[in-house]
């Protein structure tokens, strides 16, 4: 087989992925995008190894090699995606501009309680596990203790 059949195939398959990647604004489809560039290269690995009958088959341990950054960039990447779809309502990457840092933002809001990163995710800052939320701050210190007769 010729070389330029895959080399073809995988001029397109990258172009289709750089164009999902560049014209998209859906963070899901931005990353099937970038697997389509990634198996493009895999593709020219495997053609060129094949091409060049290499013994070691330095083009093949290559391409497991990305295939496996490429399982944990999927896997890292839909997890940040679920996050913010869940956070913000929107997996559009236009709309979550507002997650950029703001000038004078670095002190954090102060509006209370309800400000608490941790109480976002199911878990509780040390500050409320220490202290539980029915007892009141005076009372912190005899809250496990038994009442005194």
């Amino acid at each position: 087989m010729h070389l330029a059949y895959p080399a073809v195939l995988a001029v397109l398959l990258f172009s289709v992925g750089l164009y999902g990647v560049l014209a998209r604004r859906n963070s899901v489809l931005m990353l099937m995008s970038v697997e389509l560039m990634l198996n493009a290269v895999n593709l020219n690995l495997v053609a060129f190894d094949v091409w060049l009958r290499d013994t070691l088959h330095a083009g093949q341990a290559l391409t497991l090699f990305t295939i496996t950054i490429a399982a944990a960039e999927i896997g890292l990447g839909l997890a940040i995606v679920l996050m913010v779809f869940r956070t913000q309502g929107t997996a559009d990457i236009d709309r979550l501009r507002a997650l950029a840092d703001q000038p004078g933002a670095a002190d954090g809001p102060a509006d209370g309680p309800d400000t608490d990163p941790g109480a976002h995710f199911g878990t509780a800052s040390a500050d409320s596990a220490s202290t539980p939320a029915s007892v009141p701050a005076s009372d912190a210190d005899s809250a496990g203790k038994a009442p005194v007769a």
